[in-house]
């Protein structure tokens, strides 16, 4: 089992010789909560005169029009806002400015099916069907649909009119290369849609699957779909009001909702870099895979309930993080719901990003160091997932950026 791993201590003595302030580490036991150490003032100011040029590099000088928070220990050690919430009206974005953080959606239905787990409401061997008995496929497990390793056909593509699938090719060098090819198909479907339809839709074509179960990694929105009415047919509540009554609202995320049905006589578009804004389209109503609307500082919350086990327990956490994509080489992996980049000694990265129409985000966190960057923006710029720059800041070494969804 992936374990969370503390900074080599050649790492602190570095900073201690680099004339910068020797930051004080937090303690990080096995299966327990994080006790963090207040940040001193010159820590503070180091790690804040250290990000302020990478940002206004990577991003303002890139025309960000979003809103960033680095966290180091718990506390804000850089925040900024730049730019606006909505261009029809000119409203300028703040701190309670909320956003559609797209993918990093995922991390709070993961944790909340990991919760549900540890009241004993599910097990995570279960079958997909034991909850929703007309899903189609068998076989599938929710540590599947968690993991991306279902094998399941993409909703977003087909319920959009398209399909695609993976072949090989030999390259200009003649190496054999895999290739996903992307094919239109008639649009069967029009209209909002919301998760019912997605299972619907899968009940009543049962398109192929992209592969057996458990046989690979696919990252896979349906999977999520699926994972957000399992908490649904559990709680018996709506996934929005779940969310809301027992996540959000608990943690203090006053800013915090999952946009649905009900939300659509409110929604703000997002916009692409020429600022024309993206108007609301079929699947803008589908949750649990994307559609968690917030705010940087309430994502720190998260952070920290996290960090201290309020939520889920530690243990459970680590079981998020262990690597379950390992026929893929390399140092990127994933977990249960969570993106991981692999690389001891260094302390391993646990994040998400996301996309969705202009909406861009990263939630990442360097377990080791208990340090948080968190970026988002409603005016898509891909400089915003590439934040791997200021993870050096924390780590003495820069990470490779990690542009996934």
């Amino acid at each position: 089992m992936q374990r969370l791993m503390i900074v080599p201590v050649f790492s602190y003595l570095l900073l201690a010789c680099s004339g910068s302030p020797a930051p004080a580490k937090d303690t990080i036991s096995e299966g327990k909560p994080v006790v963090y150490n207040s940040l001193k003032s010159g820590e503070k100011n180091y790690y804040a005169n250290a990000i302020k040029p990478l940002y206004e590099k990577q991003l303002v000088k890139t025309g960000f029009n979003g809103a960033i928070l680095v966290a180091k220990n718990g506390e804000i050690v850089f925040e900024d806002y730049r730019g606006m919430i909505n261009f029809a009206t000119q409203e300028p974005i703040t701190s309670s400015s909320t956003f559609h953080v797209a993918s990093v959606s995922k991390t709070f239905t993961a944790m909340t099916i990991l919760r549900l787990m540890e009241q004993g409401r599910l097990e995570l061997n279960d079958p997909v069907e034991k909850y929703l008995p007309t899903f189609p496929y068998r076989g599938i497990t929710l540590q599947l649909l968690l993991s991306h390793r279902s094998g399941l056909p993409k909703y977003d593509q087909l319920m959009a009119g398209t399909r695609s699938y993976t072949t090989r090719r030999k390259n200009r060098r003649g190496r054999w290369v895999k290739q996903t090819v992307y094919v239109k198909d008639p649009v069967s479907v029009t209209g909002l849609s919301t998760n019912n339809d997605v299972l619907r839709f899968l009940a009543g074509t049962r398109p192929a699957p992209e592969s057996q179960p458990n046989r690979r990694y696919s990252y896979n929105n349906t999977n999520f779909a699926l994972l957000a009415l399992v908490v649904e047919k559990i709680t018996g509540q709506t996934f929005p009001q779940y969310m809301k009554d027992s996540v959000f609202t608990p943690l203090g995320m006053k800013d915090t909702y999952v946009f649905s049905m009900k939300d659509t006589g409110n929604y703000i578009p997002s916009y692409t870099p020429g600022k024309k804004p993206y108007p609301l389209e079929k699947l803008d109503c589908i949750y649990g895979d994307k559609n968690v609307y917030s705010t940087v500082r309430d994502l720190l919350a998260w952070d920290k309930a996290l960090y201290q086990g309020e939520f889920v327990s530690i243990a459970t956490q680590e079981l998020a993080y262990e690597p379950l994509s390992n026929e893929t080489r390399g140092k990127k992996n994933y977990g249960l719901g969570w993106h991981l980049y692999v690389d001891p000694p260094n302390p391993t990265i646990v994040y998400h990003n996301g996309w969705w129409h202009g909406n861009n985000a990263v939630f990442r966190r360097i377990i080791g160091d208990t340090a948080t960057i968190i970026i988002l923006g409603n005016k898509f710029n891909s400089n915003i997932w590439h934040a791997g720059k200021m993870s050096s800041v924390f780590t003495d070494s820069e990470v490779p950026d990690t542009d996934e969804e």
